[in-house]
């Protein structure tokens, strides 16, 4: 799970920036008198000199708040399918530790039993036959066998990044 830790500590602290400023903003807002503004005397003349500015600025936070819900659901693992295995993970992890290139495993197991899902993902300079070989020649079964029945249906995916 160290993966996904980056992404909980960027999320606190995005949260925590964007609730330091609101809290500064009520405060600002609230303790002083109707006609106090939050941001300076000149900052507000140059915004009302250009007024494309706050529809840009408006547009950008837009973005922002688009980019961030879309980490945050990303983060949770909304969209993942199946539960992943991790008895499953090991026995790929051992079973292509020769080989090289190999930079992101995953199986999971999808419905109630019903199928398995291997993914795999490595460089263009890895010897993709053997990979396919090892995976072909018992280490699909056995990962089949140790996770669930032996009739389990299986999708291997394999991927070649440059």
């Amino acid at each position: 799970m160290r993966q996904y830790g980056g992404n909980r500590v960027g999320l606190a602290v995005f949260g925590g920036v964007l609730l330091a400023l609101g809290g500064y903003a009520w405060l600002r807002g609230t303790e002083l008198s109707p006609k106090a503004r939050i941001l300076p005397d000149r900052t507000v003349e140059a915004v009302a000199a250009h007024s494309w500015a706050v529809w840009a600025a408006a547009l950008l936070l837009v973005v922002l708040t688009l980019v961030t819900l879309r980490w945050l659901v990303l983060a949770l693992g909304w969209g993942r399918y199946g539960q992943q295995t991790g008895t499953g993970s090991a026995m790929l992890c051992v079973g292509l530790k020769d080989v090289e290139g190999v930079t992101k495993s995953s199986v999971r197991v999808v419905g109630d039993s019903e199928r398995l899902r291997i993914a795999l993902t490595c460089r263009e300079s890895t010897d993709v036959g053997a990979v396919a070989g090892r995976l072909d020649r018992d280490l699909v079964g056995k990962i089949r066998r140790e996770v669930s029945d032996n009739d389990l249906g299986t999708v291997v995916r394999l991927h070649v990044r440059g």
